[in-house]
C-alpha cells in the first residue's frame, strides 16, 4: 500500500498556485530535448482509455523537495525532478496557449529560478506566450515550448487522441509523488548523493530473472546447469548495445558461435544447437558450479567460464535504441504478433505469453527460442543497422561490420562494400541514407517501427544483399507514407510490416489527402526526410553539397516565406499558398528561432552554409530568382509530382 504520509499530487494540483517551487542555483539548467518531451507526451498517450476501459492513475515520479521560508511563505526547493516539473509547466502553458483549451485553475506560475533570472522571465514569457524581439531568453526553455507544441499537435493526430481527452487525463490521472527532506539536511550533499546513487533494478534484469526461473523448470540439473550458462551468456553478450555481440564471449566461443577466422557468420538452427556446439566452452561442472541465485544473476555474476575479451574501443559507437526496447522488437519478430513497442510493458507482455503456455516444456523451449533470437537478432542489428560513429574527433552515421585478421585482429568496415566494387561503396551509403532517415523521424527510443520493419526483413533472410535491403526499406517507407501519413483511411503499423498483401496499393487521386500535405495537418517528419531521400537520388550525382548531405535531428518545420515577415518586407496574403507543401522545410530548432521572420533572401544568405535540408536548398537556387507565389506553387506542384511517381 501506498504511505498515506507522502503526499501524491494530480498535475492539476501541482500548477495550480496553491504551493510556489522553486529550482535552486546548484541544479543544472533545464535540458529536456525532443526525445524525453515526445517520451513524455507518448507516455501520458499511451495510458489514456481507450473504448469503454476505466481510466487508471499514472504516476510520473517523484519531485523531491525541501521546505524553506521565503518573504514569509513556505517555497518548495526542488532537489530531484526539476526538468519534468518544468516540462509539465511548459506543456500546460502550450495546451492553454496554442490549443485554446480552457484551465481555469492555470492562472499564475508557481516555479521560479534561484539566481537565474533570464529562465524565471523566459518562463513567464512562455506562459504568457509573448516573447519580446529585444530580450535574452533562455535557449532550451523557448525551444521546449516549440517543440512541445510541435510534438504534441503530431502526436494526437497520429494517435487520434482530442485535445480535451489528453488534458483531462494529463491534469486529472496523471499523479506525481511529493517526498519532503528533513530541515536539517545538508542540501548541497543530498543532491550529491542523489545524483550518484545507484541505479534502480531495471525492467530487463527483472525480466532476466523471470525467463530464467522458467528454465529452472528442467528436471535434470546437468541440463539445467548448461541452459542456465548459455542464456546468461547470450544475454550478457547481447545486453550493451554500444558493442558488438562478438566482444560478449571468448575467441573460442567466437569461432564456435561467428565463424572460424571469420567471426562474420550465424549458421546456428537452434539453441539446443548452439549449445551442444558450445558445450565443451562453457567449461563448468555440475560439482563445482550450483545454480545461481536471483541476486547473483542480476548481479551480473557468471558459471565458471573462459575470460572473454573486451572491445578495444568500447565508447566508439552509440546505438539508435536500448535493450530493454530491443528485447521487445525481438519478441515481436519472433511470434509475429501485435506486441506494444513500449518498454514500460516489457515484462508484463513476456508474463502475458508465459501465461498462455500450459505445460513447462512449452514454456521452457519458448525461452529457448527466445534466447536464440535475441543472439541472432543482436548479430543482425549489429552489421545492418546504424549507429552513431565516434572517432577523429567527429561523430557521423556508421553501418559497419567486424573484419577478422590474423592473429584474432579485427577492425570495423562497410557492411556492404567489396574491394574496387563502387556498386556495393554505394549500396552502403545509401542503406545509411536510409536509416539515418526514419531514425532522425522517430528519435525516441519507443515506438520504432522503422526498426521492427528492417529487423523482421533482416531476420527472415537466407542472405542478406545490399540492394534487395534497399528496395525493401524504400518499398517500407513509401507504406509508411502513402498508407499512413497521407492516406485518407490510415493503415496500422502491424499489417504494413507483416501483412503487407492484405492492403492494397494506394491510389493518388483517390486514396491520399492532399490537405495533409500543408502546415499543421502533417503528422509526421518522415515525410520532410523521406522528400530529401529522394532528392538526394535524384540530384546527388550533379551536385557535391547534395551528394554529402547527412541526415540530423530537425524537428521544426518551417516557413521560407515567413508567417509573419520583419518591417517593410510584405506579408503574403494567400494562406493556401503560404501553408502549402511547397513553401514548408524541416530544419533545426535553433534556426527557426532566430531567423523565422527573416525575408527568404536573407535566409538563403545564412543557410547556404550548412544544409538543413536538401528540400530548402532546391527552393533556394540560383534559378529562382524571387520566392513569391508563382515560385512556390512551382515548387509545391514539383514536389507532389515527385511523390506521386514514387507511388506509381
Amino acid at each position: 500500500m501506498r504511505n498515506n504520509n507522502i503526499p501524491e499530487f494530480s498535475i492539476e494540483k501541482l500548477l495550480d498556485g496553491d504551493s510556489q517551487y522553486v529550482i535552486p542555483s546548484y541544479q543544472r539548467n533545464y535540458a529536456w530535448g525532443e526525445e524525453q518531451i515526445t517520451q513524455l507526451i507518448q507516455d501520458i498517450i499511451d495510458y489514456i482509455p481507450k473504448g469503454s476501459q476505466l481510466p487508471i492513475n499514472y504516476y510520473i515520479g517523484t519531485l523531491v523537495v525541501y521546505e524553506r521560508e521565503q518573504n514569509n511563505t513556505i517555497v518548495y526547493e526542488t532537489i530531484d525532478g526539476q526538468q519534468r516539473l518544468t516540462t509539465l509547466s511548459i506543456l500546460t502553458s502550450v495546451i492553454r496557449n496554442k490549443h485554446n483549451y480552457e484551465l481555469d485553475w492555470f492562472k499564475k506560475l508557481n516555479l521560479a529560478f534561484d539566481s537565474r533570472k533570464n529562465s524565471t522571465e523566459t518562463l513567464k514569457a512562455v506562459f504568457e506566450d509573448h516573447f519580446e524581439n529585444h530580450k535574452e531568453y533562455n535557449t532550451g526553455i523557448k525551444e521546449a515550448y516549440e517543440l512541445a507544441d510541435n510534438i504534441l499537435t503530431k502526436r494526437l493526430d497520429e494517435e487520434k487522441v482530442p485535445i480535451n481527452a489528453f488534458a483531462k487525463f494529463l491534469y486529472e490521472n496523471v499523479k506525481i509523488i511529493r517526498v519532503p527532506v528533513p530541515h536539517d539536511t545538508n542540501l548541497n550533499h543530498y543532491f550529491e548523493i542523489m545524483n550518484s546513487r545507484g541505479e534502480q533494478l531495471e525492467k530487463h534484469e527483472v525480466l532476466k530473472a523471470e525467463l530464467l526461473s522458467v528454465l529452472n523448470l528442467i528436471k535434470d540439473e546437468y541440463e539445467k546447469l548448461k541452459c542456465n550458462n548459455l542464456f546468461h551468456l547470450i544475454w550478457e553478450a547481447c545486453s550493451n548495445m554500444e558493442r558488438y555481440v562478438q566482444y560478449g564471449f571468448n575467441t573460442n566461443q567466437r569461432n564456435i558461435i561467428f565463424g572460424h577466422n571469420d567471426w562474420n557468420q550465424f549458421q546456428h538452427r537452434n539453441f539446443d544447437d548452439l549449445k551442444s556446439k558450445i558445450d565443451s566452452h562453457l567449461n563448468f561442472s555440475l560439482e563445482s558450479d550450483a545454480p545461481l541465485t536471483i541476486d547473483e544473476i542480476i548481479a551480473g555474476k557468471t558459471f565458471k567460464s573462459e575470460q572473454r575479451e573486451t572491445d578495444e574501443s568500447p565508447d566508439r559507437f552509440t546505438s539508435v535504441i536500448n535493450f530493454q526496447n530491443f528485447l521487445l522488437h525481438v519478441l515481436r519478430i519472433q511470434d509475429k504478433e501485435d506486441i506494444p513497442l513500449d518498454d514500460k510493458k516489457l515484462v508484463d507482455e513476456f508474463k502475458k505469453k508465459l501465461k498462455l503456455l500450459k505445460e513447462d516444456e512449452e514454456k521452457i523451449s519458448f525461452v529457448k527460442d527466445y534466447a536464440f533470437s535475441l543472439l541472432k537478432s543482436k548479430f543482425l542489428f549489429d552489421r545492418n543497422i546504424i549507429k552513431r560513429e565516434f572517432i577523429g574527433g567527429t561523430d557521423k552515421w556508421s553501418l559497419k561490420r567486424l573484419k577478422w585478421y590474423k592473429d584474432n585482429k579485427v577492425s570495423y568496415v562497410n557492411t556492404f562494400s567489396l574491394e574496387n566494387n563502387e556498386q556495393a561503396l554505394d549500396e552502403n551509403r545509401t542503406l545509411l541514407m536510409l536509416l539515418a532517415m526514419f531514425h532522425i523521424s522517430a528519435p525516441t527510443m519507443v515506438y520504432k517501427y522503422w526498426l521492427n520493419a528492417s529487423m523482421y526483413y533482416l531476420f527472415y533472410q537466407d542472405e542478406i544483399i545490399g540492394s534487395e535491403y534497399i528496395k525493401y526499406l524504400e518499398k517500407t517507407v513509401k507504406s509508411f507514407v502513402f498508407k499512413r501519413f497521407l492516406a485518407k483511411d490510415s493503415k496500422d503499423y502491424y499489417p504494413m510490416i507483416f501483412k503487407p498483401e492484405t492492403l492494397k496499393i494506394p491510389d493518388w487521386d483517390t486514396d491520399i489527402d492532399e490537405d495533409k500535405l500543408t502546415f499543421g495537418k502533417i503528422t509526421n517528419n518522415l515525410l520532410f526526410n523521406y522528400i530529401d531521400y529522394l532528392l538526394w537520388k535524384k540530384l546527388a550525382h550533379n551536385d557535391a553539397k547534395i551528394k554529402n548531405y547527412d541526415f540530423s535531428a530537425r524537428s521544426s518545420v518551417e516557413h521560407y516565406y515567413p508567417q509573419t515577415p520583419m518591417e517593410g518586407f510584405p506579408k503574403m496574403d494567400d494562406l493556401g499558398i503560404l501553408n502549402c507543401f511547397g513553401n514548408l522545410c524541416l530544419i533545426s530548432h535553433s534556426k527557426n528561432s532566430r531567423l523565422s521572420n527573416f525575408s527568404p533572401s536573407n535566409k538563403k544568405e545564412f543557410y547556404l552554409k550548412n544544409i538543413d535540408s536538401i528540400k530548402q536548398y532546391v527552393m533556394m537556387d540560383d534559378s529562382i530568382k524571387e520566392w513569391n507565389e508563382k515560385a512556390i506553387t512551382q515548387h509545391n506542384s514539383d514536389m507532389i509530382d515527385l511523390l506521386k511517381s514514387e507511388l506509381k
